[in-house]
């Protein structure tokens, strides 16, 4: 027992990283209740246990008597004055009650005890290292799985990674390597001590503090995240130096910076853009890649209405809305987008422009001629198979002879 217990402590202290001092004293706690079923109700029992060599003691409070009643509690006056010989009746003395083969004993009834202490002071320990690091990107490796849950090993500690906490379709296997973000420090008796996330947007921002040297010397800003776990992220940044351009610090050489960013977040997009302090600026930045034609603020319930063209429509507004709930995330406004009233015009002009087109196609009808009839009303071979000859008739400028050419060629 004694050699045993020499070798875990020196295994705990060495490999683990905990205090000599305060796993003695846990062992010795943890083996009182293991000497007092052998020794019997002895005042103020306790166990010393020798850091060095292993030994275990049991001493009790013992009171010096003439004569002894309560063998537990007692000792006479002779035995007591060989150990100490200023004892006196009444007086209390620390006496050793080991009693025989305790060390054996103790190794049977107490070694559970003994690692569940061990296992929590490591854990309190623990708990203590990473309450200051709430926040801080750590690495590890996939162990295991449980219930859908992921333990990631981070050395001494273990981490829980949720299905909520991952970005969607996003697989491990066992020994794969991943970047998380410290998000608590699991209080509870049970399960690994950290909870950790690969979905919160502090993730993102971690990374780029990791990979871009400019941000870690603070001479890049990350003024703000909007994510989508999984699809697409926008990061603000801004130049504390004019001759430092932020985002290409952040996009690196050919790219490698922020690829090195989306190759941890599994593919994910990541939309760089430039901070502004002006908001019109800052969100014309924000929703690219989609261009503004105009953008109107209303400070009062910091809402923007964005006017883009036709063309720029579906990029402003992105896939699903990403982009402009992104955009809203990210600048902190809300967003309306609507096309712009000239590309309507534009839009118009291009259809009477198409159906002119079309009619002057037929034989009989010129350009001119296909000109009247769509502006009054008459924009399609059908439209005009229905009107009658006097309803063509009435068009200036088309007398009726020519209204029947134009009936007789719509029919052909």
């Amino acid at each position: 027992m004694n050699n045993e217990l020499i070798a875990i402590l020196d295994y705990l202290e060495r490999d683990r990283g905990l205090d000599r001092e305060v796993l003695t004293q846990l062992i010795e706690e943890s083996l009182v209740s293991a000497a007092r079923r052998a020794v019997g109700p002895a005042t103020d029992l306790r166990v010393h246990l020798d850091p060095k060599t292993g030994d275990i003691a049991a001493i009790a409070k013992m009171e010096v008597v003439k004569r002894v009643d309560y063998p537990e509690r007692e000792i006479d006056l002779r035995q007591a004055r060989a150990k100490h010989p200023d004892a006196a009746i009444g007086d209390e003395l620390d006496w050793e009650v080991t009693p025989q083969n305790f060390g054996r004993i103790a190794a049977q009834t107490a070694k559970q005890s003994i690692m569940q202490r061990l296992r929590q002071a490591e854990k309190s320990q623990i708990q203590e290292e990473y309450k200051t690091q709430i926040g801080t990107l750590l690495n590890g490796s996939v162990t295991q799985f449980d219930r859908g849950e992921i333990i990631v090993s981070f050395g001494r500690a273990e981490g829980l990674l949720t299905y909520r906490e991952r970005a969607p379709q996003e697989e491990f296997q066992v020994g794969d390597h991943i970047s998380c973000v410290l998000t608590d420090v699991n209080s509870n008796r049970h399960g690994p001590v950290l909870i950790v996330s690969r979905s919160s947007p502090l993730l993102v921002t971690r990374l780029f503090e990791r990979e871009v040297a400019e941000i870690d010397e603070g001479i890049v800003e990350i003024k703000g995240v909007a994510r989508e776990p999984g699809y697409r992220s926008k990061i603000a940044v801004h130049s504390n130096d004019s001759s430092v351009d932020p985002v290409g610090a952040c996009v690196g050489m050919r790219g490698s910076r922020v690829k090195a960013v989306v190759r941890e977040l599994n593919g994910e997009k990541v939309d760089i853009i430039r901070w502004d302090p002006d908001v019109s600026k800052y969100i014309t930045n924000a929703v690219q890649p989609a261009e503004i034609k105009a953008l109107e603020i209303d400070e009062e319930t910091k809402r923007v209405r964005l006017i883009v063209n036709q063309d720029q429509l579906s990029l402003a507004i992105g896939k699903r809305g990403q982009n402009a709930r992104l955009t809203a995330k990210l600048t902190g406004w809300k967003i309306d987008i609507q096309k712009s009233e000239d590309q309507k015009e534009i839009d118009f002009a291009a259809k009477v422009k198409e159906a002119v087109k079309h009619l002057a196609e037929l034989p009989e009808i010129s350009e001119e001629l296909a000109g009247k009839l769509v502006n009054n009303g008459f924009i399609s071979v059908d439209g005009l198979k229905a009107a009658e000859v006097s309803d063509i008739a009435a068009i200036d400028g088309i007398d009726e002879d020519e209204a029947k050419k134009i009936k007789d060629a719509v029919s052909e």
